[in-house]
């Protein structure tokens, strides 16, 4: 005899939330270069290749949006835009490190 578990429609799995706000052209990259220091978006589009203005605006909006970038605008001259992990990306930061090592 098998048991069978039923899933809510209404209740998603939590890993599938936190996939969703990753998903998407560069974020994982984006995310993995916050990691290790604070991201300006004309260091981002010579690092990672192949990305444009478009998809890396379009990318941190919506990651600074779920919460797991935080825009600082720096009014040094010249005026500068970083980005910065908040405490809920970084508390991310364990389960891309296991991702990772499963690669």
């Amino acid at each position: 005899m098998t048991t069978e578990k039923t899933i809510e429609k209404n209740e998603p799995c939590p890993a599938q939330a936190l996939l969703k706000q990753l998903s998407g052209k560069w974020k994982p990259e984006i995310f993995r270069l916050a990691v290790d220091s604070s991201l300006r978006f004309s260091n981002l589009l010579r690092q990672i290749e192949g990305s444009n203005k478009q998809t890396l605006s379009v990318a941190l909006k919506e990651l600074e949006a779920v919460g797991i970038l935080q825009k600082v605008v720096i009014r040094n001259k010249p005026l500068h835009i970083e980005y910065y992990l908040t405490e809920n990306g970084k508390s991310l930061i364990p389960f891309f490190k296991q991702l990772e090592s499963l690669s």
